[in-house]
């Protein structure tokens, strides 16, 4: 939450731009330096910011399931509605099927010499990230199902639909990056200049461009208030407090750790904790992708699986409650001895990638 606050104010504040019409008719260049202008000013980053957290925390201060499940899955069907016509604008750009080869052909020779193991980790790592796989998100989430559904086809259903959306994410940038002569490998700018490029040429740009940076935003405040919901509880659990003084400690908090990431792109941009070219969010990041994630994924593998946490027997009854697909029991194995290996060997591909 130290640095998704700051891209979720981003968000934000592009929807707010986007509404205002100042990127209709301006070039390339000047949309790239619309978004430099953004991460020179810390006083707009923390506002913005500042907009998303306190929304996030007054919603879970009252609580989940009132509204936020009912919005977002309004504005997700939205959302994923115009993924599609954005991909197929993106498409049909000038140049665009230089960015289609370079998204959908497998070029084994850059693997290569990239290296097996970090693509692999590169994907898995991706994978960790998009499910909020091993920081109990998905727990907090999972906890509010109701008992006739079956947890093994949501998550079938979230894997399936997750991947789709990724695909159609790449099927707009990547086209897009080479029809304005972006970097494919620009990092999290990615999506604040060639989208808006994209809706420049589209007729109804602004409207289509404000609608999307909308759907974002909520799109955002809902993964936001995932992972603040997480924290709220486990203070809850841990002191005895109630939902409103664990909230309003836990913002205050979150508050003042957000200035990092902010400050690290202008004040404190001399700050190149990986190397040049890195900021304090590339830190941040580090930590959560290449430590968090992956260790807190195996804590809750052992949990499950071993007589010393929760223990497969009662793992696997919850996951044949309900009506669906249930969990193949065959999986044992896999699940409980390969699967931590696995998840072991990315964490120290990871390490060993940052260090080469």
């Amino acid at each position: 939450m130290m640095f998704y606050t700051v891209i979720s104010g981003w968000l934000f504040y592009y929807f707010i731009e986007m509404a205002k019409g100042r990127f209709q008719g301006i070039a390339s260049a000047e949309v790239d330096g619309i978004f430099s202008g953004l991460l020179a000013q810390p006083g707009t980053m923390f506002l913005c910011a500042a907009v998303m957290i306190i929304v996030s925390f007054a919603v879970c201060a009252v609580g989940l399931q009132a509204g936020v499940e009912r919005v977002t899955k309004m504005m997700m069907l939205l959302l994923f509605g115009l993924l599609l016509v954005l991909a197929a604008r993106s498409v049909t750009l000038p140049g665009a099927e230089k960015g289609l080869r370079y998204y959908l052909l497998p070029d084994f020779g850059a693997m290569r010499e990239i290296g097996l193991p970090e693509c692999i980790f590169a994907a898995m790592g991706q994978a960790f990230f998009t499910l909020s796989i091993g920081i109990g998100t998905l727990s907090v989430f999972g906890s509010r199902i109701d008992k006739s559904h079956s947890l093994t086809s949501d998550a079938l259903y979230m894997g399936v639909l997750d991947t789709v959306v990724a695909l159609l994410a790449g099927l707009i940038i990547f086209p897009a990056c080479f029809s304005f002569g972006v970097q494919p490998d620009s990092g999290p700018n990615l999506l604040f200049i060639t989208l808006p490029n994209i809706f420049n040429t589209m007729s109804g740009g602004r409207f289509w461009g404000t609608l999307f940076f909308l759907f974002m935003v909520f799109a955002a405040v809902s993964t936001v208030i995932a992972v603040i919901e997480n924290i709220i509880t486990y203070v809850m659990d841990a002191t005895g407090w109630s939902r409103k003084k664990s909230a309003a400690v836990n913002f205050v908090l979150l508050i003042l750790l957000s200035l990092p990431c902010i400050l690290g792109y202008n004040l404190w941009s001399g700050f190149q904790p990986l190397g040049d070219g890195t900021s304090v969010l590339d830190l941040e990041d580090f930590i959560l992708s290449n430590n968090l994630l992956p260790l807190g994924s195996l804590v809750f593998l052992l949990f499950c699986t071993r007589r010393y946490g929760w223990g497969w027997d009662r793992f696997y009854h919850e996951t044949t409650i309900g009506k669906g697909l249930p969990y193949p029991g065959f999986a044992r194995t896999y699940i409980s001895y390969v699967l931590p290996v696995i998840v072991l060997v990315i964490f120290i591909s990871g390490y060993l990638s940052f260090l080469k």
